[in-house]
């Protein structure tokens, strides 16, 4: 089976927090799984480096687009491998051959008639004297009348027009903008309407999508369709590649969208391989992001796929709900968010990755609260996992000098880590991760519950032979676990690896091959309380140095 996973691209105009991450760790978590089972997985992602932005960023810094784009992306990329990320390829949107793509893309859609030229109103501002792309006018939605900008409302997740805006403002010298004809050109999206009618009702019939995706797409397709611009007069970004427009650029819903198949051809030319064969009808496709993007991925993006021919539709669709923090809305410009580089300093990434799975917005709005995240750690990455692990390899150590037993592991065990392996893997592939995580946790309480009652520690004098039967079922439970928490915690998961030799690879049940252990624990270490109340100050002064 072929297996595609495309991760959203974040505009690299500001630092990753982890609202970015809470939306994305699902796409890891999918790719080492089905990497793990053998089968035929790509992944990918990218930085967003053209856009509104970026643009804007550069202008408050009074440095080049390309300075913005270069910082950030370097920085996703360090970050992203710091948290164990698996791209196949990370790409970028200001790429010569994405640029290539998204043209050939866009001629194709025009030579078949789905794009067109239109005569059109578009903000002017006098002030300015420019355009303004759709971020770059502000103002109050026409809907839910809470703030927004002109391309889409945060709140209640309409799609907009800047001239939709009430109260409509130019983002840079906050006067009115005026409107002016120009021209521009069209994605003939309603069109479409019937298919992605059909197209919705199958994924809601085979619970595919999340509902959030489902319910958010109904009610823009039970609104009607409308045909969207797909160009934009900016300064950056990808040219329009008409005779005549070339000055226009690709306008980024349609551009940055389209970087999951230029990243899929520019792994292929790498490689040498044929990105075809994750586009074709029996490829199962997995789109990860937040709930802020389900429009582009559940309507726009499948769209273009049909009117191009593709059949490799995106199959599941992985939108998570908000993260907040601290009980409150994230906020970058009010600096009210954790920011990954700063958190990747002092704490593991694996503990990251614990609480942002089993506390993820998966079906309504998770809270981040640094109180929650260490107490978290402490009591199950240290106090359950960990516990289990150390006590166990501890043992070994001083009282079997390094040496695992073998003997025959118990069959109530054996059944119970194989009947593991069948029920997480199930839950990762219909992208209830958090589930996943809680039952394997399940299944750890449950050792240490078996070590407990057992008593290797009495038994090593009374009974020996019972002892080592005891901790052969422990370290044959501790290998399994480190494997089925691989897709969510790679790093203590080579711990494990690395201390214990196993007789293969796989998404199946592991036996013990090395009798020698070489652990060089712990696992995890404690995270002192104390660091709650400094964490929280930290936070709280840095949204005041932002005001």
């Amino acid at each position: 089976m072929s297996i595609f996973i495309g991760g959203a691209w974040v505009y690299a105009n500001g630092s990753l927090h982890l609202g970015h991450i809470s939306s994305l760790l699902s796409g890891d978590i999918l790719a080492r799984y089905y990497r793990s089972k053998g089968e035929d997985v790509l992944y990918v992602s990218g930085s967003d480096c053209n856009g509104t932005p970026i643009t804007v960023r550069a202008k408050q810094e009074g440095v080049s687009v390309t300075e913005i784009a270069d910082r950030y992306h370097d920085e996703f990329v360090a970050c992203y491998s710091s948290l164990g990320f698996s791209y196949d390829v990370y790409a970028r949107t200001d790429h010569s051959q994405h640029h290539e793509v998204v043209q050939d893309i866009f001629a194709e859609l025009y030579s078949k008639g789905f794009i067109y030229k239109k005569e059109v109103e578009q903000a002017y501002c006098e002030t300015c004297d420019q355009f303004l792309p759709d971020r770059y006018v502000e103002g109050t939605c026409p809907v839910c009348h809470g703030p927004s900008r002109g391309d889409q409302c945060d709140h209640c997740s309409t799609i907009l027009e800047p001239l939709d805006l009430l109260e409509p403002r130019c983002k840079h010298c906050l006067n009115e903008p005026s409107t002016r004809s120009t021209e521009h050109f069209y994605f003939s999206l309603s069109s479409f309407q019937k298919f992605l009618e059909k197209y919705t009702e199958n994924a809601d019939r085979q619970s595919l999508w999340r509902e959030n995706a489902i319910s958010l797409t109904k009610r823009y397709l039970q609104e009607g369709l409308h045909d969207r611009a797909v160009s934009r007069d900016l300064s950056t970004g990808v040219n329009i590649p008409i005779l005549g427009y070339e000055e226009k650029k690709v306008y980024v819903w349609i551009e940055a969208i389209s970087g999951y198949y230029s990243a899929s051809r520019l792994w292929a030319q790498s490689v040498g391989a044929d990105e075809a064969t994750f586009w074709s009808n029996t490829t199962r496709a997995y789109y990860v992001h937040g709930k802020d993007n389900i429009p582009f991925h559940s309507i726009i993006w499948p769209a273009i796929l049909e009117a191009l021919g593709d059949k490799a539709l995106p199959t599941h669709i992985v939108s998570n709900e908000y993260l907040t923090l601290e009980k409150r809305k994230l906020s970058t410009s009010r600096n009210w968010a954790v920011w990954l580089p700063d958190m990747l300093e002092r704490y593991e990434p694996d503990s990251i990755r614990y609480f942002l799975t089993i506390n993820a917005p998966e079906n309504r709005d998770a809270d981040f609260s640094w109180k929650e995240f260490i107490y978290s750690h402490n009591a199950e990455l240290l106090g359950a996992y960990g516990n289990f692990v150390n006590r166990t390899l501890k043992f070994i150590e001083k009282s079997f000098d390094h040496s695992i037993p073998n003997d025959n592991i118990s069959s109530e065990i054996e059944e119970r880590i194989s009947n593991l392996y069948a029920e997480v893997g199930q839950l990762i592939e219909d992208t209830n991760f958090k589930q996943a995580l809680e039952l394997i946790f399940e299944a750890i309480r449950f050792s240490n519950k078996y070590f407990d009652q057992t008593q290797p520690w009495n038994t090593i004098k009374e009974n020996p032979a019972e002892c080592r039967q005891t901790l052969a079922d422990c370290t044959f439970l501790i290998v399994n676990f480190g494997n089925v928490l691989r897709p969510f915690l790679p790093f203590s998961s080579q711990k494990i690896r690395d201390a214990i030799e196993v007789d293969k690879e796989g998404w199946e049940v592991l036996k013990v091959k090395s009798s020698i252990l070489q652990y060089e624990g712990p696992l995890f270490s404690r995270i002192d309380t104390r660091q709650i109340d400094d964490e929280r100050e930290r936070l709280f002064q840095h949204a005041i140095e932002a005001k």
